[in-house]
């Protein structure tokens, strides 16, 4: 009988945390991704959207920018999840890219910008406590995970875009192959 209640239990015990995280996303991220999202179209519009249209296209312009600036500027300014919706100034073709830049930047900058990513912070902290209980400053960490994390960010955007290419490159063969 014991094993039935403990089974019971743990049962709708799984339904009760998952109704906890529920309503910390409700109460917690969700209400400030709504803000920011409001705040970032408010200010995309009273700047206007053209300009920030050729502000984007000047950064991206060149591979290079486009897989360092640009996604620094995303995650210093919007911060991760929000980050993303840097990539609607994007063609198709370069968003999954710019993704893959985006989100592997957004460990990297914490050391130096924690604002930038505070729920993952604790890698960030995790491996400083090394550094800081041999007595010795993290300013130098964080700035090597930050360099380090531009270049990953530009390594992959490059691959990605170079493999977006080739899946486009190949749908389009298939799509003449089919019609011919």
């Amino acid at each position: 009988m014991d094993f039935l209640i403990t089974l019971a239990e743990g049962f709708i015990g799984m339904f009760q945390a998952g109704g906890d995280t529920f309503m910390g996303l409700v109460t917690g991220i969700i209400p400030l991704l709504i803000v920011l999202i409001t705040a970032v179209n408010a200010l995309i519009k009273f700047i206007g959207e053209e300009r920030v249209f050729k502000f984007a296209q000047y950064c991206t312009k060149y591979f290079i920018l486009r897989y360092t600036i640009f996604p620094f500027l995303a995650v210093f300014f919007l911060t991760n999840p929000m980050c993303y919706t840097f990539g609607r100034f994007l063609p198709e073709k370069q968003k999954p890219a710019f993704y893959d830049s985006a989100v592997s930047f957004v460990h990297p900058i914490t050391g130096l910008f924690p604002h930038a990513n505070p729920a993952e912070l604790f890698v960030y902290t995790g491996i400083a406590a090394g550094i800081t209980e041999l007595g010795l400053s993290t300013g130098p960490l964080a700035l090597r995970f930050l360099l380090v994390g531009i270049v990953v960010m530009l390594l992959r955007g490059f691959v990605t875009e170079l493999i977006t290419n080739r899946m486009i490159k190949n749908r389009q063969q298939e799509s003449e192959n089919i019609a011919a």
